[in-house]
């Protein structure tokens, strides 16, 4: 399946519009047990290498993942096999919260950037107001010589970074608050919802807050953690609005899972076909 799918600037590199995020190959499905099980099975170390040699093939030259034994032993095994693309860092959890050092041992792995952890850190940080205790983490991964990201659930903390100024390259920016859907939920009902809320208003909320910062973002939950795709035409929609309310250097960061059908190819050449119409 053949794709024109386009770069952009980014910082100081040229990124492809769609990059490859991990937690479908790590059984972070966000919706149940056994289908995090499922994806778990599948996704052998062997499988990991053929996922990501087949994002290479369509243009995909960027993974983004969190910092575990498995994940690094994937990562170098993928560039053992001649493997290029830029790897985006994301702190497993809230391991830099509890030991921000831990930034210097996870930079020896060569990463193009690294962002604290969205919920783990940035969201904890925002929550107990420790955003000093943030930007400590950061300014480490800056002392590393990376690219510094912040991932960031609540748009709140993406407007207090770019009112105070922070010393940041770019964010992640997840376009479902799932923190906020809880509490929003809990408030109204006065009990927790059965797993996670996906709120549309967080969609349009994020969206507006991506397009006030000039920085790149690499945007996730895109399709609501699988939540959105129902048909072709769906995903295409969804992939869209992300497309037409965002910036022309930020890129889109999904999940994709192999194991029944090419959706590394189809997202691809739907994001080609998407970029050129808007062209």
């Amino acid at each position: 399946m053949e794709t024109n799918l386009p770069k952009v600037p980014f910082c100081n590199h040229q990124i492809s519009k769609l990059l490859i995020g991990d937690n479908p190959i790590y059984g972070y499905s966000h919706f149940n047990k056994l289908l995090s099980q499922h994806q778990q099975e599948f996704h052998t170390p062997e499988q990991v290498v053929t996922t990501l040699k087949r994002a290479e093939e369509v243009g995909i030259n960027g993974w983004q993942n969190s910092v575990t034994d498995r994940s690094i032993s994937d990562l170098q095994r993928y560039r053992d096999s001649g493997g290029t693309m830029h790897w985006f860092c994301l702190s497993w959890s809230s391991v830099w919260y509890e030991n921000p050092d831990q930034v210097f041992e996870d930079a020896k792995h060569n990463p193009i950037g690294m962002a604290p952890h969205g919920g783990g850190v940035g969201q904890r940080c925002l929550r107990e107001n420790k955003l000093g205790h943030l930007q400590d983490i950061l300014k480490r991964i800056r002392d590393t010589g990376n690219l510094v990201g912040l991932s960031v659930h609540d748009p709140k903390l993406v407007h207090i970074a770019e009112d105070e100024d922070w010393d940041i390259d770019y964010y992640m920016t997840a376009l479902y608050n799932l923190h906020g859907g809880t509490q929003k939920f809990t408030e109204k009902f006065g009990y927790a919802p059965l797993g996670e809320i996906y709120a549309r208003e967080d969609r349009d909320e994020m969206s507006k807050t991506i397009q006030r910062t000039e920085k790149p973002c690499i945007i996730f939950k895109v399709l609501a953690a699988g939540r959105t795709i129902g048909s072709p035409q769906q995903i295409r929609e969804e992939i869209k609005y992300a497309l037409e309310n965002s910036k022309s250097n930020d890129v889109l960061l999904l999940g994709m899972y192999q194991q029944f059908g090419d959706q590394i190819g189809e997202n691809a050449k739907m994001i080609s076909v998407l970029c050129a119409e808007k062209s």
